[in-house]
């Protein structure tokens, strides 16, 4: 039978993983809260 608590203790977390929470919490790429204030302010200058 599995004992879940050795198996839990052995784990390791693949470099992928490691590697894409890097890149998502490092990337800097605008949200669409940050898309609509720019289109606003744009809209606002243009008047």
């Amino acid at each position: 039978m599995i004992n879940f608590d050795e198996e839990i203790k052995k784990f390791q977390p693949s470099l992928e993983v490691e590697e894409a929470e890097d890149a998502i919490y490092n990337n800097d790429v605008p949200d669409l809260t940050d898309l609509i204030n720019k289109i606003v302010d744009d809209t606002a200058k243009d008047k």
